[in-house]
């Protein structure tokens, strides 16, 4: 086009774009290629060509961006770059929230990438005209801001539901589809953090949909930020640091009535002990959410930091307890207020850094350690070695014993050698006689280079002894096993006392009643000494098969995670042995949960048992082929479970065994396609929705170049199945699974379409 019209074009759409609503009138007439009043003007101002309509213009994303710099420079007819953002920013916050769903996701990618735009290039401005605005509703109830309650009564709505709905979702917008980790978007979205993890801990009591929004912007802001500053946001969160502004303490959260919340201006309670019952519960329920939410940060290695930190504090309590034996500041007559409170800040901080040490191993503690390194780290200085708490063995002792049983290297060895003094001198020293032998046991371990693991060392007590009187199932101390054996080494006709490798049939028993230990760690110990009889295949063990199923299915049942997690190995180890004998077990309790316990026990045991039938699925290899029928079934029914979390559970465990059946599901394949179709349409549960499409993923994986071959009469289904779910499903994580199974099955189709060219050689004798 000559200069003239593009100068005029040009100065036409500017001209637009700078009135109230141009900047939606402008994206809509380029995005779509109408020949409305302002298409025309976008095509030629921007040299595109028109589309094919809105689904044309959604599919190209680069349309979008181009639209989004476009936006992002300001026009020659703007007096001051400052004018033109407080004119624009406003309008580009509002593309936010189109509510056409036709175009909405054209327009969110539009706003997304103008606003990335503006803060690379324009940090200040951006920050003062698009990032604060959008975060306004969390900053006016955040705890940095001077809140002015005059004229506003308990009770009065602070943030509306509405409007506080709307700033979670455009803050998952812009930062975490967005995902642009700029030091910018960073420092914003730290500073209203502690509001939203408030936002989180509330939603997780209560049923709101604001909860998986939430979460997913606490989790991208800990993947994205530098590993130093996600631990000073956790501490900030966890109440050990004021970094993170939380929600304001005359602010309250109330639950909304269209699923969302509201902020309120907090009601005063008159009744004091009301008032400490509320504080205590919240601080109580923020740990537990901080707890679940480092459960999703355990393969980055960021919860095993964090609790690295945190046992650091435990250890700087320690110190501080022993330093201080003065008596209590309070009692002195000339203790003054300052350091009472002073005094009473220091035991709150204390008190949280048992609780969160507390609840971290409660919920974390089995697979927190994600790197020996780690496990070198947790050790404590020599003089706070025998600082700990009587009853809690020190969580390096613990931890070598759990990573000890797995393959390490010997590098992991030279790591783990910097324990051995300090457990050598917590076996000689430790009050408790149980920690003193798990100390021993590990260190002996690592000094072998787990030739003689903590599961073989346990069994060097003497033979033929019985519990003592009182409770059948409690076991002997190991103290009392040590004098035993003493004993029997001073007779002079005494057997010599049985040697790791095959325990005596009293050695078993002994095991099998230290299965029923009140204490967690000698029950976890025992199951683990079990599990590793039937590795190898003890024939006094193997003989009691049936009792040993029972021992470890009883144990599944345990509340503590390292002790149902040493259950479930052991029956892994078990069924993969006599697969014949105990899968049709496994499976009738998989399928109908015993009588008389809890909908919630029950549902969680349930899972743990479809752990162990992947387990073993996973140690039979092709020779799961003949259990193929019983074990889909049985994920079918438990995917049609009330329970939502089971329901998660038995799709994720169908998926993973038809990719391991691959291209022998044979027939069977028409009920899972019709089961997972049925799921990612109606369930009402994002979390379900999310695995029966990750069902149709594992199954293309698994099938790879037999994929037209084995689903050649659902392939189109499925093929429809997933293009829904990309279009109209609203959770992002289950539109990014349909379009990773799109990928997948793009590439097997194009495989068999357009198979490789390959040059052969042929040698052909003519007649």
């Amino acid at each position: 086009a000559p200069a003239w019209l593009r100068r005029l074009c040009g100065h036409l759409l500017s001209e637009r774009l700078l009135r109230p609503g141009g900047v939606q009138a402008v994206v809509r007439g380029v995005l779509e290629g109408t020949d409305g009043e302002y298409g025309s003007f976008g095509s030629q101002h921007h040299k595109f060509r028109g589309g094919a309509g809105a689904e044309a213009a959604a599919l190209d994303w680069r349309k979008c961006d181009a639209v989004g710099k476009i936006l992002a420079a300001c026009p020659q007819q703007c007096l001051s770059l400052e004018d033109y953002y407080r004119q624009v920013c406003p309008q580009i916050l509002d593309l936010l929230h189109i509510q056409d769903k036709a175009a909405a996701r054209q327009f969110q990618r539009v706003a997304t990438t103008t606003l990335l735009i503006m803060a690379r290039e324009q940090p200040q401005l951006a920050e003062r005209h698009l990032l604060q605005p959008l975060l306004a509703p969390l900053r006016r109830c955040s705890e940095a801001t001077e809140l002015t309650l005059e004229g506003l009564t308990a009770g009065a709505v602070l943030v509306p539901e509405a409007e506080l709905g709307s700033c979670v979702e455009d803050m998952l917008k812009v930062y975490v589809v967005g995902n642009d980790s700029s030091s910018l978007l960073l420092g914003s979205l730290q500073s209203v953090l502690g509001v939203v993890f408030s936002l989180y801990s509330f939603a997780k009591q209560n049923v709101s949909y604001l909860r998986s929004p939430c979460q997913e912007i606490l989790l991208w802001f800990l993947e994205k930020a530098e590993r130093e500053q996600s631990l000073a946001v956790l501490e900030g969160l966890a109440g050990l640091s004021s970094l993170v502004p939380t929600l304001h303490p005359q602010c309250q959260l109330r639950v909304g009535s269209e699923g969302g919340a509201t902020v309120i201006v907090e009601e005063t309670i008159s009744d004091e002990d009301e008032a400490l019952y509320q504080k205590i519960s919240s601080e109580q329920c923020h740990v537990e959410s901080l707890v679940e939410l480092l459960s999703h940060c355990q393969k980055s290695g960021l919860a095993g930091d964090f609790f690295i930190r945190c046992l650091k504090e435990l250890t700087q309590v320690a110190v501080e307890d022993e330093d201080e034996a003065a008596p209590n500041p309070a009692g002195e007559p000339g203790g003054s207020l300052l350091e009472l409170e002073q005094y009473r800040a220091r035991q709150g901080r204390r008190l949280l850094v048992l609780q969160l040490v507390a609840a971290l191993c409660e919920g974390v503690s089995d697979t927190v350690f994600t790197d020996i390194e780690q496990v070198g780290r947790s050790s404590p200085p020599r003089p706070t070695l025998l600082g700990a708490p009587q009853g809690v063995h020190p969580p390096y002792a613990g931890a070598s014993a759990a990573l000890l049983p797995a393959q390490l290297k010997s590098s992991d060895f030279g790591v783990l050698k910097r324990l051995v003094p300090l457990l050598e001198e917590l076996s000689r020293t430790y009050p408790e006689p149980l920690t003193q032998e798990l100390a021993s046991d590990v260190r002996v371990a690592i000094c072998t280079h787990g030739a003689c693991s903590p599961g073989t060392l346990g069994r060097r007590a003497g033979a033929g002894a019985q519990s003592p009187a009182g409770d059948p199932r409690r076991a002997p101390s190991p103290s009392a096993r040590r004098e035993r054996s003493k004993e029997q080494s001073r007779e002079p006709g005494a057997p010599p006392a049985p040697c790791a490798d095959g325990p005596a049939p009293a050695g078993l028993q002994e095991l099998l009643l230290s299965a029923y230990d009140p204490q967690p760690p000698s029950r976890a110990a025992a199951l683990r000494r079990l599990a590793s009889l039937v590795t190898r295949r003890d024939p006094e063990a193997l003989r009691l098969q049936e009792k040993l199923l029972q021992v470890f299915l009883e144990n599944v049942q345990h509340e503590d995670a390292f002790v149902y997690l040493s259950a479930i190995q052991g029956i892994a180890l078990l069924s993969s042995e006599y697969p014949e004998q105990i899968l049709p077990v496994l499976l009738a309790q998989y399928e109908c949960p015993a009588q008389g316990t809890e909908d919630a026990v029950a549902g969680a045991t349930r899972m743990k048992l479809g752990e162990v039938l992947m387990r073993v699925t996973r140690a039979l290899g092709d020779m799961v082929f003949q259990h193929r029928e019983p074990l889909i079934r049985a994920f079918l029914r438990g995917a049609r479970d009330p329970d939502s979390a089971l329901r998660a559970s038995s799709l994720s465990n169908l998926g993973e065994l038809c990719q391991h059946l691959g291209f022998q599901l044979g027939s069977i394949v028409q009920e899972v396609t019709c089961c997972v179709t049925a799921i990612a349409r109606t369930d009402p549960e994002a979390e379900v929705r999310r695995a029966a499409v990750h069902v149709v993923v594992l199954l293309l994986r698994g099938l790879s170049e037999k994929v037209t071959e084995v689903l050649r009469d659902v392939l189109r289904d499925l093929y429809r199945l997933l293009k829904h779910v990309a279009a109209a499903e609203r959770d992002a994580a289950t539109v990014l699974h349909a379009q990773l199974a799109l990928e997948e099955l793009d590439a097997a189709v194009r495989r068999v379409l357009f198979p490789p060219q390959t040059l052969q050689k042929k040698i052909v004798v003519l007649p």
